[in-house]
């Protein structure tokens, strides 16, 4: 069964999506690729208090991690490269170049570019800490704005160290 909650945050309304148990969709109020209202779910408060713990420890910056059951729908490519957004550190960035050539071929920056593009679970699968090759802020679904602000966010974390900007 599919239900949604909206989560109030710093950076406004998160609509959150779960399906059995495990969180499928979390947005920002003009998400670029935010589902259709009808493809949401229940609206119900029950069963996402511990994303609520968890999300109100990270933007008090006392999380650096997410312990959360996630799943989130996407093809095998998209796949592998969520999971290489999970291993960027917390307070870090990388680059799309960097992904690609993580995942063995340094011409698909566009295609991991794409594929962050259409992470499902912001925030929670870190696409914010992607960058440009050349340190820029590009590209982010909720917003140049908001994405600076996670980055800032993170920022004392390291010192600056591993940054490109």
């Amino acid at each position: 069964m599919r239900t949604h909650t909206i989560i109030d945050s710093p950076l406004g309304g998160l609509t959150v999506v779960a399906e059995n148990d495990r969180l499928t969709g979390l947005y920002f109020e003009c998400h670029r690729r935010r589902p259709a209202a009808t493809e949401l779910g229940t609206r119900t408060d029950e069963g996402f208090e511990e994303l609520r713990r968890q999300l109100d420890q990270y933007f008090t910056g006392d999380r650096r991690d997410f312990a959360l059951p996630l799943a989130p729908a996407g093809d095998g490519f998209q796949q592998r490269v969520w999971d290489l957004l999970q291993l960027i550190p917390y307070g870090e960035t990388r680059s799309y170049g960097d992904l690609a050539r993580r995942l063995g071929d340094a011409s698909l920056a566009q295609a991991v570019g794409a594929a962050n593009g259409r992470n499902p679970l912001c925030i929670l699968i870190p696409c914010h800490r992607v960058v440009g090759a050349d340190g820029k802020l590009v590209g982010y679904a909720g917003g140049l704005d908001r994405k600076l602000h996670l980055l800032e966010l993170e920022q004392p974390a390291r010192g600056g160290a591993g940054r490109l900007f």
